[in-house]
């Protein structure tokens, strides 16, 4: 698979701590990427880093070749990148498909009038959008009386609006039940391989990990510690340690997912 992401010397320090410790990783089209470790590890700040939220203090983050490094977010989101976040954000006041068009609207560089409704631009994106999604039905519906999983739905028909190369999901099922964790996550897979795009998320439940990712790097303490296909990083001796501890594995968690 060609690569799409590639990750080398990334770094980032917040006073004398390292937050992210010159890790490297690549990324390619039809694949999804974890990124797990324990609490402080450097997740959301390598995130961050390649969301452009963060600068980087070294190293290099290339997209198809072009440099991401000291590129704003917007810059990287027009460039091929999208994100979905912990906390879904959508507008709460405005219908489902009102969301999407706006969403539309910034790719292309236009401002919403407040004198033309919503509903005249690019509605018919916005509704295929949300028909790949599952939302279409619930078009018309405020995102205030959605349910959580339906919102994340929206949020990610948003996150599609500009057609990504490369989509960040930031913790995409907290604080979902697990039937929806699993709809939501093979909704993605399924778009990873309908668009050929790449996935990078971060996931603190080890049934979505293994039941979803084609790879998984572990941080540590700002260090890539360990990297591979999920069979090999439940097994690994140094994930064992630094991730759960002395005498815990991720066997329990496994065993769940086949259930």
């Amino acid at each position: 698979m060609s690569k799409l992401l590639q990750v080398r010397g990334l770094g980032k320090s917040f006073g004398g701590v390292k937050a992210v410790d010159g890790i490297d990783f690549t990324l390619a089209k039809g694949e999804l990427l974890a990124l797990i470790g324990p609490n402080g590890a450097g997740k959301s700040t390598t995130f961050n880093m390649v969301n452009g939220q963060l600068p980087a203090d070294r190293g290099s983050i290339l997209l198809e070749g072009q440099e991401l490094i000291d590129r704003k977010p917007r810059a990287i989101w027009r460039m091929g990148v999208g994100r979905t976040f912990q906390i879904a954000e959508t507008f709460a006041s405005l219908t489902v498909v009102e969301n999407v068009q706006m969403a539309l609207l910034s790719h292309d560089g236009r401002l919403f009038s407040m004198w033309r409704r919503a509903a005249d631009h690019k509605r018919g994106e916005a509704l295929a959008l949300l028909e790949q999604v599952g939302m279409k039905s619930q078009a018309e519906r405020p995102c205030s009386v959605l349910a959580y999983g339906d919102v994340k739905r929206v949020e990610l028909a948003i996150a599609m609006a500009n057609s990504p190369k490369l989509l960040l999901m930031d913790e995409p099922t907290a604080g979902m039940a697990p039937q929806e964790r699993n709809s939501l996550m093979a909704l993605t897979k399924q778009l990873v391989v309908d668009r050929g795009m790449a996935v990078l998320f971060t996931e603190h439940s080890m049934d979505v990990v293994f039941a979803y990712a084609d790879r998984m790097i572990v941080l540590a303490r700002g260090r890539l510690i360990a990297e591979g296909r999920p069979l090999e990083i439940r097994d690994h001796p140094k994930v064992q340690e630094v991730y759960f501890g002395s005498g815990r594995t991720f066997e329990k968690k496994e065993k769940a997912v086949s259930a």
